[in-house]
């Protein structure tokens, strides 16, 4: 039991973090966000430990962020503009299609895949008709409503069947892109901030991966 309830523990500060990454993948900083994750150091000292190496390095860059940048704001606020919405071409656009296709279309097949694995769990984005269901934040939104289930001892009809499906959405949904999603915003960011948030992404995902594959094996 309190083996298992450690595991709850860690997932819950994964989620933390998730919610973190994705609301500034989704949305341009705000200076209220930037004023609590950065000048309150908040970033300094994460949640979670992991000796996955990208989690160490990713924790490492956050931190290395606060000190670095002097005008947090303007540089972040740059880089999400450059990175994901753009003006003109995104140099790592958040989207699932992009990568696992050859251009955006907000109802492709990929765009239905996903979104038919958010109706199977009875989960609607609130962000539907606004942001694509492909997009990062919403995945990583649905990751989220998936292991908050499997944590909540008292949802009993998830017991048996929500560790197979995180593996699955895990598995074909965020591992099947992500890394190379990453891969753009190490080669084209110009903040640790930004830097650090998509390795972390990243690597909570495969923490979590681990976490459940461990918790049934």
């Amino acid at each position: 039991m309190t083996e298992q309830n450690e595991k709850r523990n860690l997932l819950k500060g994964y989620i933390m973090m998730l919610y973190f990454s994705g609301t500034m993948i989704m949305f341009d900083p705000s200076q209220e966000c930037i004023y609590d994750f950065w000048t309150k150091g908040i970033l300094k000292q994460l949640p979670v430990r992991s000796s996955n190496p990208d989690f160490v390095k990713a924790a490492g860059l956050l931190k290395e962020s606060v000190s670095k940048t002097t005008d947090k704001y303007e540089l972040l606020r740059k880089d999400y503009l450059r990175l994901f919405p753009g003006t003109g071409k995104p140099l790592a656009p958040p989207f699932e299609s992009v990568y696992r296709g050859n251009e955006h279309l907000i109802f492709d097949n990929i765009t239905s895949e996903v979104r038919n694995f958010y109706r199977k769990h009875g989960w609607e984005s609130k962000f539907r008709n606004k942001i694509p269901d492909d997009h990062l934040g919403i995945e990583l939104l649905f990751l989220i409503y998936l292991v908050e289930k499997f944590i909540n001892e008292n949802i009993n009809e998830y017991k048996n069947i929500i560790p197979d499906e995180i593996r699955l959405f895990i598995k074909e949904h965020l591992i099947s892109w992500v890394p190379q999603w990453n891969e753009d915003v190490q080669r084209h960011a110009l903040t640790m901030g930004y830097k650090g948030i998509a390795l972390l992404t990243l690597s909570s995902i495969e923490d979590i991966d681990n976490i459940i594959m461990k918790s049934f094996s």
